[in-house]
């Protein structure tokens, strides 16, 4: 399956009815999918972008 498409069914599985560390949690996980082999390069680039760094939040509970 190619990248796209697994940050989209990873969207569609976690993306509705979950507070918003969960939600960070999803977009670090897409992060993740997208930037393959350079996510630490992204997440040293938007620290420097963004003094508040990077919050990888917290995952859903399976079964939530």
């Amino acid at each position: 399956m190619d990248k796209t498409l697994t940050a989209l069914d990873l969207i569609a599985e976690h993306g509705g009815g979950h507070g918003a560390d969960h939600k960070q949690w999803l977009l670090d996980q897409v992060v993740r999918i997208l930037a393959v082999g350079d996510y630490d390069l992204w997440v040293e680039q938007y620290h420097q972008e963004n003094p508040g760094g990077w919050d990888t939040g917290t995952a859903p509970i399976q079964g939530d």
